[in-house]
């Protein structure tokens, strides 16, 4: 029997007002694999991320998920589950957004925030996970521990909203365009970083799935993932990274071309 999709997108579709931003697009994420969602800006990669991970809504069609906290259940339809269903589910999922999403208050505060909420785990043991988790994105703990989010370099910020992804253990992992905005030395502390937490052993050893958005093309190098290419709404491309970069496709071309312009683009 094959192994069965981790996260699946059938056929959605999403407009804002009259502009069509995704038309039928399909897409399947196997468990423990690494998939990059590219296209020029505004082809739709942000917001066919947001709605896999059901933070926007969909026009029509169907994001399938797996459910963890059941496993051997069928694949489950986000946007049909209720509000305490889709915790659960998001209860396994950690998103690092292309701003971070901080919230106010210290290093600390903001790791330890989520497993003082959604854990049974005492003060010492969040305390140690906290501490392991900016541990596993070299910062030096005890000088970033106590810094508040505005006292934080932007490649600093990364690490921190990683290490708090990180902390929950996650089995599936969504970045949104992790390296905008970063120089190209802590771009490539990023590279690492991401490579590093998607092969890091989970604590009950499911494997970790891990889905980009990014026009950057040393990440793609890192990683050698599987691209997902979309272009007039639609998905133009699908396969390996070396496929990718070897297309005949025009759209495919034009992009590679493109993408130094358009990562540097995004950051400004």
């Amino acid at each position: 029997m094959e192994p069965r999709d981790e996260i699946r997108g059938e056929e959605v579709r999403k407009a804002f007002g009259a502009h069509t931003v995704l038309d039928g697009v399909s897409l399947a994420v196997p468990p423990g694999s690494i998939v990059a969602i590219v296209g020029g800006s505004g082809s739709g990669k942000t917001v066919l991320l947001n709605i896999l991970t059901g933070l926007l809504p969909l026009d029509s069609g169907r994001v399938l998920v797996t459910d963890h906290s059941d496993p051997a259940a069928p694949l489950v339809d986000l946007a049909a589950l209720g509000e305490d269903a889709r915790d659960r589910v998001r209860l396994h999922w950690a998103v690092v957004f292309q701003h971070n999403a901080l919230h106010s208050g210290t290093v600390r505060d903001n790791i330890a925030l989520w497993l003082h909420e959604h854990t049974d785990l005492d003060d010492a043991a969040i305390e140690a996970r906290v501490r392991e988790s900016l541990q596993a994105v070299a910062l030096d703990v005890d000088d970033v521990i106590d810094k508040d989010r505005e006292e934080l370099s932007g490649g600093m910020a990364k690490r921190v909203a990683v290490a708090r992804a990180l902390a929950i253990d996650p089995i599936d992992i969504f970045y949104d365009e992790p390296t905008t905005g970063l120089d190209p030395v802590y771009a490539g502390h990023v590279h690492e970083l991401i490579w590093n937490v998607h092969h890091r052993a989970r604590e009950d050893d499911k494997p970790r799935t891990t889905l980009l958005v990014t026009h950057d093309r040393e990440l793609l190098r890192r990683l050698h993932p599987r691209v997902v290419m979309l272009a007039d709404a639609r998905v133009c491309f699908d396969g390996p990274y070396d496929d990718f970069t070897r297309s005949p496709l025009p759209e495919a071309r034009e992009y590679l071309t493109a993408m130094p312009a358009l990562h540097l683009r995004e950051a400004r």
